[in-house]
């Protein structure tokens, strides 16, 4: 069967109204001697671009070419997919595969199949360095990155011009420019998400910008360190104590609705990641990106974030789970994901597609950080708890009666106590 184009396809289906076909039957014909089930996570915004769709098409595409086997997709939300796979992991009824979050609990637990065990050769081996790194633990890898970002602060053009403003380079031309832009009645002048779905995302990237981070030079964990704390606290009096970052408070802004409120131009500056392009071009929001600022200049550090591609071994077929994944990771179609959703390849030879793309010029800042940008601490089996707790919790440490040293310490004491679990 000759390739289609996955945008074509994407688009027939929309057309046809076929958006619920996934989760329930396949779209191909007739009975299949295997079925394999994956459980992915959402990264439209809506029942326009939802990433059902995106499955949709693949799956019939390779359907057709392995009439003997069946792919099964259900498609959740951010919010809700790694909890979805954990309750499934919990009750002995994992899918054969899961793309999620955080995959190292599940490798220690002996749940999943090394990606060795899987992946051809050629197609493990094209796996951006950096991320192939990330999703091992001891020298093996489990973790398949399979979506990418990093970070860069957003700036609404026209309400710069005319304010007379320039972009920051540090922290204290970001508040100065949130003094004026609040003065001109601009609703955010600066949005903070620290709500629950994406506060470790913003806190990582504050925290990097003041020569911190979730970890120490050992791998540790050093949330109380001095420089968390000092960046935290500039965030609470410099920032949210002087109302410059908007009417809802950050620990109850997530991330979608700062978006939503940046395309529709009542925020002045926020941090993003690259989907954010393509939604303020869609709302005709004229936008700069500059790096970070950090404390006395421009941030050394970004942070970088991938999801991974997990398989479970609890049902066996992994000739057909490596044979399909293969077929995901194919240039073409890794190049198809990430131009739908204006995210970042996590194989070379996309990558290298990518930037010599004039199609693809503004995810260039995003693609040019990425072999250097710090990622989560995906290795560590705690992660997945710390992770939630960071999604709790930061948002206080920046409330009117909020104390940054202490929900720095809270956090310090839930990631030494879950390192000792695991």
């Amino acid at each position: 069967m000759q390739r289609r184009s996955l945008a074509r396809t994407i688009a027939a289906i929309s057309a046809l109204g076929l958006t619920g076909v996934l989760g329930g039957c396949g779209l191909g014909g007739g009975s299949s001697d295997i079925t394999l089930e994956l459980v992915a996570a959402d990264y439209g915004t809506g029942v326009d671009d939802s990433s059902k769709k995106y499955w949709a098409a693949l799956t019939e595409e390779y359907e057709a070419e392995h009439p003997g086997v069946k792919i099964d997709v259900t498609v959740h939300s951010w919010n809700d997919i790694d909890r979805k796979v954990k309750e499934r992991v919990d009750a002995g009824d994992p899918p054969d595969m899961a793309q999620i979050g955080a995959y190292a609990d599940y490798a220690a637990d002996g749940l999943l199949y090394k990606a060795d065990d899987l992946l051809s050769i050629p197609v493990q081996a094209d796996f951006v360095a950096q991320l192939a790194t990330a999703g091992q633990i001891g020298g093996i890898q489990y973790g398949m990155p399979f979506a990418s970002s990093t970070r860069v602060l957003f700036y609404n053009k026209s309400l710069f011009e005319d304010a007379g403003l320039t972009p920051p380079t540090t922290w204290a031309e970001l508040a100065a420019n949130a003094e004026v832009l609040k003065e001109e009645g601009v609703k955010y002048p600066y949005a903070l998400p620290l709500g629950p779905e994406e506060a470790q995302a913003e806190t990582m990237q504050w925290l990097l910008s003041g020569k911190g981070g979730y970890t120490d030079t050992t791998g540790a964990y050093a949330f109380g360190s001095a420089q968390n704390t000092a960046t935290v606290t500039w965030l609470k009096d410099e920032l949210v104590g002087k109302g410059l970052t908007g009417p809802v408070a950050p620990g109850e802004l997530d991330r979608a609705d700062a978006f939503a409120a940046f395309t529709a131009g009542d925020v002045g500056m926020l941090n993003g990641h690259p989907s954010l392009i393509g939604m303020a071009e869609q709302k005709g929001v004229e936008f700069g990106t500059v790096p970070m600022p950090g404390a006395d200049g421009e941030s050394k550090a970004t942070l970088g974030v991938a999801d991974w591609m997990t398989a479970f071994d609890k049902s066996g077929h992994r000739d057909e789970i490596g044979d399909f994944l293969d077929f995901v990771y194919s240039e073409e179609n890794v190049l198809e994901f990430s131009r739908a959703y204006d995210l970042l390849p996590v194989t070379a030879s996309a990558s290298r597609v990518m930037d010599g793309s004039a199609e693809d010029k503004e995810l260039r800042p995003f693609l040019d950080q990425l072999p250097t940008a710090e990622l989560y601490p995906v290795g560590k089996t705690s992660w997945a708890d710390v992770n939630a707790e960071i999604k709790q919790r930061i948002g206080k440490a920046v409330a009117p009666n909020g104390s940054p040293e202490d929900v720095l310490g809270q956090l310090q004491a839930t990631a030494t106590r879950a390192e000792s679990a695991g």
